[in-house]
């Protein structure tokens, strides 16, 4: 083989496509798509980035709101609460006032009583429900048992009568009834005992 065909890749023949090869248009042509691909992509991406920085700017005002409402939460949740109980409280003035005043006894009785109906309404409608105590079985849960007596009347384990009332809110205990319980009848006809049992 003659070296002219052996160097016939020379510089100067560089510059002419190979057969079979991709002309230097359609070279162009696969870089300018590639191009306007690129571009779109940067688009999506700067759109993405933009719906991102929006987002997080919204939750972060949600979070900023969420936080200042449940500070207030806080601080007014028992406004309805105490707004129902302020009549309450002037009830109870006007009852002062008028047994200062040289009102009798009956009157200012009357007065506390019907200011007692009234605030219990008033615990009512917020679901604040006395507990049940005189004549039910004994209930570790709901009742603490100050003393034990023997009783005729009432069956063992049962309450006999209530020093302090009990409460509920729906179904949590707020307040356990202060009561005593029943130790069934006396032995050999004696004398109902008073002994204290501690709180249960």
């Amino acid at each position: 083989m003659s070296e002219e065909h052996q160097n016939t890749n020379t510089i100067e023949n560089l510059d002419i496509p190979s057969p079979g090869g991709p002309s230097a248009i359609e070279e162009t042509g696969l870089v300018a798509e590639l191009q306007r691909a690129l571009a779109e992509k940067t688009e999506q991406v700067k759109e993405l980035n933009d719906k991102y920085l929006r987002l997080a700017a919204e939750f972060d005002n949600y979070k900023r709101l969420a936080q200042r409402d449940q500070r207030d939460q806080i601080r007014f949740g028992n406004e309805q609460l105490l707004r129902e109980l302020l009549p309450v409280v002037d009830n109870l003035e006007r009852a002062v006032k008028a047994s200062r005043n040289g009102g009798s006894s009956d009157v200012l009785i009357q007065g506390v009583d019907l200011t007692l109906k009234q605030l219990t309404g008033a615990l009512t409608r917020f679901h604040v429900i006395p507990v049940e105590t005189v004549g039910q079985p004994f209930d570790p849960a709901t009742h603490q048992a100050v003393t034990s007596v023997a009783s005729e009347k009432i069956p063992e384990q049962h309450v006999v009568d209530e020093f302090q009332r009990g409460y509920r809110l729906h179904d949590r205990i707020l307040r356990a009834a202060m009561v005593s319980v029943s130790t069934g009848q006396a032995q050999d006809g004696a004398p109902g005992t008073d002994k204290t049992t501690g709180s249960s």
